[in-house]
Protein backbone atom coordinates (compact mmCIF):
# COMPACT_ATOMS: atom_id res chain seq x y z
CA UNK A 1 0.00 0.00 0.00
CA UNK A 2 3.08 2.29 -0.08
CA UNK A 3 2.83 5.20 -1.83
CA UNK A 4 4.88 8.37 -2.76
CA UNK A 5 2.39 11.08 -1.54
CA UNK A 6 -1.05 10.73 -0.30
CA UNK A 7 -3.52 14.14 0.08
CA UNK A 8 -5.09 15.23 3.04
CA UNK A 9 -8.18 17.78 2.74
CA UNK A 10 -9.28 19.78 5.96
CA UNK A 11 -12.65 20.04 5.61
CA UNK A 12 -14.55 20.52 8.59
CA UNK A 13 -14.82 24.36 8.93
CA UNK A 14 -17.87 25.93 9.56
CA UNK A 15 -17.69 28.56 7.30
CA UNK A 16 -20.13 30.95 9.67
CA UNK A 17 -19.24 34.08 7.42
CA UNK A 18 -21.44 32.55 4.71
CA UNK A 19 -24.34 32.69 7.45
CA UNK A 20 -26.90 31.01 6.16
CA UNK A 21 -25.19 29.10 3.79
CA UNK A 22 -23.48 26.80 5.99
CA UNK A 23 -26.04 26.81 8.80
CA UNK A 24 -26.70 22.96 7.79
CA UNK A 25 -24.05 22.41 5.65
CA UNK A 26 -20.14 22.06 5.80
CA UNK A 27 -18.32 24.94 4.23
CA UNK A 28 -16.98 22.73 1.40
CA UNK A 29 -19.96 21.34 0.19
CA UNK A 30 -21.71 24.64 -0.57
CA UNK A 31 -22.36 25.12 -4.21
CA UNK A 32 -20.40 27.19 -7.26
CA UNK A 33 -20.01 28.18 -10.48
CA UNK A 34 -23.34 26.63 -11.98
CA UNK A 35 -22.85 23.06 -11.16
CA UNK A 36 -19.95 22.66 -8.39
CA UNK A 37 -19.35 22.83 -5.13
CA UNK A 38 -16.36 24.11 -3.58
CA UNK A 39 -14.70 20.67 -2.44
CA UNK A 40 -14.54 19.40 -6.56
CA UNK A 41 -11.76 22.11 -6.88
CA UNK A 42 -8.97 20.34 -4.27
CA UNK A 43 -10.54 16.97 -4.59
CA UNK A 44 -10.23 17.13 -8.94
CA UNK A 45 -6.23 18.81 -8.30
CA UNK A 46 -5.35 16.10 -6.19
CA UNK A 47 -6.68 13.57 -9.19
CA UNK A 48 -5.74 15.35 -11.60
CA UNK A 49 -2.11 15.50 -9.94
CA UNK A 50 -2.15 11.55 -9.88
CA UNK A 51 -2.79 11.70 -6.57
CA UNK A 52 -4.51 7.96 -5.80
CA UNK A 53 -5.09 8.33 -1.80
CA UNK A 54 -6.78 11.07 -0.59
CA UNK A 55 -8.16 11.25 3.36
CA UNK A 56 -11.30 14.31 3.99
CA UNK A 57 -11.19 15.51 7.37
CA UNK A 58 -14.85 16.36 7.96
CA UNK A 59 -16.67 17.57 11.08
CA UNK A 60 -19.16 20.28 10.98
CA UNK A 61 -22.65 19.67 9.87
CA UNK A 62 -20.57 16.68 7.94
CA UNK A 63 -23.62 14.37 6.51
CA UNK A 64 -24.07 15.74 3.19
CA UNK A 65 -20.23 16.33 2.56
CA UNK A 66 -19.53 12.78 4.34
CA UNK A 67 -22.04 11.24 1.30
CA UNK A 68 -20.87 13.59 -1.47
CA UNK A 69 -17.49 12.60 -1.09
CA UNK A 70 -17.42 8.89 -0.42
CA UNK A 71 -18.99 8.35 -4.16
CA UNK A 72 -14.58 8.47 -5.22
CA UNK A 73 -16.18 7.45 -8.48
CA UNK A 74 -16.69 10.70 -9.50
CA UNK A 75 -12.71 11.80 -9.65
CA UNK A 76 -11.72 8.50 -11.24
CA UNK A 77 -10.79 7.14 -7.71
CA UNK A 78 -11.88 4.12 -6.94
CA UNK A 79 -10.29 0.63 -6.94
CA UNK A 80 -7.75 -1.34 -5.33
CA UNK A 81 -5.61 0.80 -3.68
CA UNK A 82 -6.87 4.09 -4.43
CA UNK A 83 -9.79 6.06 -3.30
CA UNK A 84 -11.49 9.25 -1.03
CA UNK A 85 -11.46 8.19 2.88
CA UNK A 86 -13.95 10.39 4.96
CA UNK A 87 -12.03 10.75 8.12
CA UNK A 88 -14.71 12.34 10.80
CA UNK A 89 -13.07 12.41 14.41
CA UNK A 90 -14.02 8.92 16.42
CA UNK A 91 -13.44 7.55 19.95
CA UNK A 92 -9.95 6.20 20.62
CA UNK A 93 -8.16 4.40 23.17
CA UNK A 94 -11.71 4.35 25.30
CA UNK A 95 -11.13 8.15 25.42
CA UNK A 96 -14.30 10.36 25.61
CA UNK A 97 -15.35 10.91 21.85
CA UNK A 98 -13.98 14.62 20.54
CA UNK A 99 -13.73 17.20 18.11
CA UNK A 100 -10.45 18.35 15.87
CA UNK A 101 -8.95 21.15 17.73
CA UNK A 102 -7.38 22.20 15.42
CA UNK A 103 -5.56 22.10 11.64
CA UNK A 104 -2.86 20.00 13.03
CA UNK A 105 -4.63 18.08 15.33
CA UNK A 106 -6.88 17.02 12.75
CA UNK A 107 -3.96 15.52 10.68
CA UNK A 108 -2.35 14.26 14.22
CA UNK A 109 -5.99 12.35 14.86
CA UNK A 110 -5.08 10.61 11.74
CA UNK A 111 -1.34 9.18 11.26
CA UNK A 112 -2.49 6.12 11.86
CA UNK A 113 -4.61 6.65 8.81
CA UNK A 114 -1.64 8.33 7.26
CA UNK A 115 0.72 5.28 7.88
CA UNK A 116 -1.50 2.50 6.13
CA UNK A 117 0.16 4.11 2.95
CA UNK A 118 3.48 4.61 4.10
CA UNK A 119 3.64 7.77 2.13
CA UNK A 120 7.16 9.23 1.41
CA UNK A 121 5.54 13.22 1.40
CA UNK A 122 2.01 14.39 2.71
CA UNK A 123 -0.18 16.66 0.72
CA UNK A 124 -2.14 19.46 3.08
CA UNK A 125 -4.95 20.98 1.88
CA UNK A 126 -7.64 23.24 2.52
CA UNK A 127 -11.41 22.59 1.23
CA UNK A 128 -12.85 25.42 0.63
CA UNK A 129 -10.72 27.30 -1.84
CA UNK A 130 -11.43 27.61 -5.60
CA UNK A 131 -8.34 27.37 -7.85
CA UNK A 132 -6.23 24.60 -10.12
CA UNK A 133 -2.82 23.34 -9.09
CA UNK A 134 -0.94 20.69 -10.56
CA UNK A 135 0.51 19.61 -6.95
CA UNK A 136 2.83 17.27 -9.27
CA UNK A 137 4.53 20.43 -10.43
CA UNK A 138 4.72 21.28 -6.53
CA UNK A 139 6.31 17.92 -5.14
CA UNK A 140 8.65 17.81 -7.89
CA UNK A 141 10.14 21.47 -6.93
CA UNK A 142 9.65 20.28 -2.98
CA UNK A 143 12.31 17.31 -4.27
CA UNK A 144 14.59 19.34 -5.79
CA UNK A 145 15.05 21.66 -2.99
CA UNK A 146 15.47 18.77 -0.42
CA UNK A 147 12.90 20.89 1.57
CA UNK A 148 10.99 19.75 4.77
CA UNK A 149 8.00 22.12 4.32
CA UNK A 150 7.16 23.54 0.74
CA UNK A 151 4.30 26.18 1.07
CA UNK A 152 2.19 27.32 -1.79
CA UNK A 153 2.59 31.04 -2.06
CA UNK A 154 0.47 33.81 -3.48
CA UNK A 155 1.21 37.72 -3.79
CA UNK A 156 -2.15 39.58 -2.78
CA UNK A 157 -2.35 43.07 -1.92
CA UNK A 158 -0.39 44.51 1.26
CA UNK A 159 -4.47 45.24 2.60
CA UNK A 160 -5.59 41.59 2.03
CA UNK A 161 -1.54 40.38 3.10
CA UNK A 162 -3.65 41.68 6.82
CA UNK A 163 -5.61 38.38 6.84
CA UNK A 164 -2.88 35.63 6.04
CA UNK A 165 0.06 33.63 7.08
CA UNK A 166 2.47 35.97 5.24
CA UNK A 167 6.09 33.98 4.12
CA UNK A 168 9.48 36.44 4.06
CA UNK A 169 11.62 34.70 2.08
CA UNK A 170 15.69 35.01 1.03
CA UNK A 171 16.56 35.44 -2.41
CA UNK A 172 16.61 31.71 -3.34
CA UNK A 173 12.49 31.65 -1.73
CA UNK A 174 13.63 29.56 1.31
CA UNK A 175 11.74 30.83 4.27
CA UNK A 176 13.37 32.27 6.83
CA UNK A 177 10.46 33.72 8.35
CA UNK A 178 6.73 32.89 9.00
CA UNK A 179 3.84 36.09 10.31
CA UNK A 180 0.54 35.27 10.59
CA UNK A 181 -1.76 37.74 10.15
CA UNK A 182 0.57 40.26 10.74
CA UNK A 183 -1.14 43.71 11.14
CA UNK A 184 2.11 45.12 9.16
CA UNK A 185 3.31 42.59 7.03
CA UNK A 186 6.50 42.63 5.78
CA UNK A 187 6.05 41.40 1.96
CA UNK A 188 2.77 40.05 0.60
CA UNK A 189 3.52 36.75 -0.05
CA UNK A 190 0.71 34.52 1.52
CA UNK A 191 0.27 31.25 2.21
CA UNK A 192 -2.72 29.26 0.37
CA UNK A 193 -2.92 26.38 2.98
CA UNK A 194 -1.42 23.96 0.80
CA UNK A 195 1.52 22.64 2.51
CA UNK A 196 3.65 19.21 1.18
CA UNK A 197 5.76 18.01 4.30
CA UNK A 198 8.08 15.36 4.34
CA UNK A 199 6.19 12.63 6.48
CA UNK A 200 8.85 11.74 8.97
CA UNK A 201 9.05 15.73 9.82
CA UNK A 202 5.19 15.53 9.73
CA UNK A 203 5.20 13.22 12.04
CA UNK A 204 7.55 14.21 14.25
CA UNK A 205 6.19 17.81 14.56
CA UNK A 206 2.44 16.55 14.88
CA UNK A 207 3.65 14.20 18.01
CA UNK A 208 5.45 16.83 20.05
CA UNK A 209 2.57 19.10 19.12
CA UNK A 210 -0.11 16.83 20.41
CA UNK A 211 1.84 16.75 24.10
CA UNK A 212 2.00 20.65 24.65
CA UNK A 213 -1.04 21.71 26.28
CA UNK A 214 -0.05 25.08 25.42
CA UNK A 215 -0.25 24.57 21.39
CA UNK A 216 -3.14 25.98 19.61
CA UNK A 217 -2.60 22.76 17.37
CA UNK A 218 -2.76 24.94 14.31
CA UNK A 219 -0.14 24.66 11.18
CA UNK A 220 0.19 28.29 10.93
CA UNK A 221 0.61 29.00 14.68
CA UNK A 222 2.21 26.13 15.94
CA UNK A 223 3.67 23.53 13.37
CA UNK A 224 5.50 26.18 11.36
CA UNK A 225 7.20 28.12 13.46
CA UNK A 226 8.53 24.83 15.22
CA UNK A 227 9.88 23.66 12.20
CA UNK A 228 11.73 27.26 11.29
CA UNK A 229 13.20 27.59 15.16
CA UNK A 230 14.34 23.89 14.24
CA UNK A 231 16.14 24.72 11.39
CA UNK A 232 14.04 23.38 8.93
CA UNK A 233 14.04 24.03 5.26
CA UNK A 234 10.88 25.26 4.29
CA UNK A 235 10.68 26.98 1.02
CA UNK A 236 7.94 28.99 -1.01
CA UNK A 237 6.12 27.31 -4.05
CA UNK A 238 4.90 30.54 -6.00
CA UNK A 239 1.91 30.66 -7.62
CA UNK A 240 0.27 32.59 -10.62
CA UNK A 241 -2.61 31.22 -11.61
CA UNK A 242 -6.57 32.15 -9.94
CA UNK A 243 -7.17 31.21 -6.17
CA UNK A 244 -10.23 32.29 -4.13
CA UNK A 245 -11.15 32.01 -1.05
CA UNK A 246 -14.74 31.71 -0.84
CA UNK A 247 -14.68 32.68 2.84
CA UNK A 248 -17.74 35.31 2.61
CA UNK A 249 -21.09 36.17 0.86
CA UNK A 250 -19.17 38.60 -1.44
CA UNK A 251 -16.45 36.81 -2.62
CA UNK A 252 -18.58 33.80 -3.70
CA UNK A 253 -20.40 36.10 -5.76
CA UNK A 254 -17.77 37.58 -6.74
CA UNK A 255 -16.01 34.03 -7.68
CA UNK A 256 -18.82 32.89 -9.48
CA UNK A 257 -19.23 36.22 -11.48
CA UNK A 258 -15.58 36.06 -11.89
CA UNK A 259 -16.63 32.93 -14.24
CA UNK A 260 -18.41 35.19 -16.77
CA UNK A 261 -14.93 36.65 -17.63
CA UNK A 262 -13.13 34.99 -20.86
CA UNK A 263 -9.78 35.63 -19.63
CA UNK A 264 -10.74 34.71 -15.68
CA UNK A 265 -7.58 32.08 -15.60
CA UNK A 266 -9.95 29.83 -14.15
CA UNK A 267 -11.18 28.22 -17.64
CA UNK A 268 -13.64 25.22 -16.36
CA UNK A 269 -14.09 24.11 -20.05
CA UNK A 270 -10.06 23.11 -20.06
CA UNK A 271 -10.67 19.56 -21.00
CA UNK A 272 -6.93 19.01 -20.33
CA UNK A 273 -7.77 19.93 -16.39
CA UNK A 274 -11.10 18.84 -15.84
CA UNK A 275 -13.23 19.73 -12.39
CA UNK A 276 -15.29 16.63 -11.70
CA UNK A 277 -18.56 16.87 -10.21
CA UNK A 278 -22.09 15.17 -9.24
CA UNK A 279 -23.37 14.54 -12.72
CA UNK A 280 -26.85 15.74 -11.86
CA UNK A 281 -29.84 13.96 -13.75
CA UNK A 282 -31.61 17.36 -14.98
CA UNK A 283 -34.05 17.55 -18.47
CA UNK A 284 -31.98 19.73 -21.19
CA UNK A 285 -32.59 23.71 -21.20
CA UNK A 286 -35.60 25.02 -21.88
CA UNK A 287 -35.29 29.07 -23.73
CA UNK A 288 -38.32 30.01 -24.24
CA UNK A 289 -39.47 32.52 -27.57
CA UNK A 290 -39.62 35.72 -25.02
CA UNK A 291 -36.62 34.72 -23.17
CA UNK A 292 -33.11 37.12 -23.19
CA UNK A 293 -29.99 36.07 -22.12
CA UNK A 294 -26.63 38.00 -22.00
CA UNK A 295 -23.61 36.76 -20.32
CA UNK A 296 -24.40 34.21 -17.97
CA UNK A 297 -24.09 30.50 -16.71
CA UNK A 298 -27.02 28.46 -17.64
CA UNK A 299 -26.57 24.88 -16.43
CA UNK A 300 -28.66 22.14 -17.43
CA UNK A 301 -32.21 21.35 -16.85
CA UNK A 302 -33.22 25.53 -16.60
CA UNK A 303 -36.31 26.90 -18.21
CA UNK A 304 -35.77 30.46 -19.38
CA UNK A 305 -38.58 32.62 -20.27
CA UNK A 306 -37.93 36.01 -18.69
CA UNK A 307 -34.66 37.99 -18.95
CA UNK A 308 -31.28 36.86 -17.34
CA UNK A 309 -28.25 39.42 -17.08
CA UNK A 310 -24.23 38.42 -15.39
CA UNK A 311 -25.92 35.78 -13.54
CA UNK A 312 -24.94 31.72 -12.74
CA UNK A 313 -27.67 29.53 -12.94
CA UNK A 314 -27.63 26.32 -11.19
CA UNK A 315 -29.59 22.87 -12.49
CA UNK A 316 -33.49 23.70 -12.81
CA UNK A 317 -33.47 27.13 -11.94
CA UNK A 318 -36.89 28.21 -13.76
CA UNK A 319 -37.43 31.99 -14.05
CA UNK A 320 -41.04 33.13 -15.59
CA UNK A 321 -42.52 35.22 -17.93
CA UNK A 322 -41.35 39.17 -17.31
CA UNK A 323 -38.83 38.01 -14.43
CA UNK A 324 -35.60 39.41 -14.65
CA UNK A 325 -32.42 38.29 -12.67
CA UNK A 326 -29.22 40.49 -12.97
CA UNK A 327 -26.03 39.96 -11.02
CA UNK A 328 -27.12 37.13 -9.09
CA UNK A 329 -26.77 33.20 -8.07
CA UNK A 330 -29.35 31.03 -7.95
CA UNK A 331 -28.27 27.81 -6.39
CA UNK A 332 -30.53 24.29 -8.31
CA UNK A 333 -33.86 24.38 -8.42
CA UNK A 334 -35.02 28.22 -7.34
CA UNK A 335 -38.29 29.32 -9.06
CA UNK A 336 -38.67 33.06 -9.89
CA UNK A 337 -42.41 33.84 -10.22
CA UNK A 338 -43.89 36.18 -12.78
CA UNK A 339 -42.91 40.06 -13.07
CA UNK A 340 -40.71 39.01 -9.97
CA UNK A 341 -37.09 40.84 -9.98
CA UNK A 342 -33.84 39.72 -8.52
CA UNK A 343 -30.80 41.70 -8.84
CA UNK A 344 -27.52 41.51 -6.44
CA UNK A 345 -28.28 38.20 -4.59
CA UNK A 346 -27.61 34.99 -4.00
CA UNK A 347 -30.45 32.80 -3.65
CA UNK A 348 -30.20 29.43 -2.40
CA UNK A 349 -31.55 26.12 -3.08
CA UNK A 350 -34.98 25.70 -3.70
CA UNK A 351 -36.25 28.90 -2.75
CA UNK A 352 -39.40 30.47 -4.93
CA UNK A 353 -39.24 33.96 -5.85
CA UNK A 354 -43.09 34.65 -5.80
CA UNK A 355 -44.91 37.02 -8.44
CA UNK A 356 -44.13 40.87 -8.32
CA UNK A 357 -41.48 40.42 -5.31
CA UNK A 358 -38.38 42.88 -5.93
CA UNK A 359 -35.26 41.76 -4.39
CA UNK A 360 -31.95 43.12 -3.67
CA UNK A 361 -30.18 46.51 -5.04
CA UNK A 362 -26.96 47.94 -6.21
CA UNK A 363 -25.86 48.91 -2.79
CA UNK A 364 -24.79 45.47 -1.49
CA UNK A 365 -24.34 41.79 -2.07
CA UNK A 366 -27.20 40.00 -0.27
CA UNK A 367 -28.38 36.11 0.71
CA UNK A 368 -31.52 35.23 -0.02
CA UNK A 369 -31.57 31.73 2.01
CA UNK A 370 -35.01 31.81 3.88
CA UNK A 371 -38.44 31.74 2.68
CA UNK A 372 -39.55 35.03 4.83
CA UNK A 373 -36.94 37.20 2.86
CA UNK A 374 -38.65 36.92 -0.17
CA UNK A 375 -42.06 38.25 0.28
CA UNK A 376 -43.90 41.00 -2.52
CA UNK A 377 -42.36 44.12 -2.97
CA UNK A 378 -39.11 43.36 -0.28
Amino acid sequence: MKNEMLAMILAGGRGTRLLDLTNKVAKPAVYYGGKYRIVDFPLSNAANSGIDVIGVLTQYESIQLNAYVSQGSRWGLEGRGKGVFVLPPREKDNTTFGVYKGTADAIYQNIDFMDMYEPEYVLILSGDHIYKMNYAKMLAFHKEQNADVTIAGLEVTYEEAKRFGIMNTDANDRIVEFEEKPAHPKNNLASMGIYIFTYKALKKALNLDANDEKSAHDFGKNIIPYMLNNNKKLMAYRFKGYWKDVGTIDSLWEANMDLLDSDNGLNLSDETWKIYTEDAPATPQVIGPKAKIKRSYINQGCVIDGTVENSVLFTDCKISKGAKIIDSVLMPKVVVEEGAVVKNCIVAEGLVIPKDAEIGDRSEIRLIARKGQVEKND
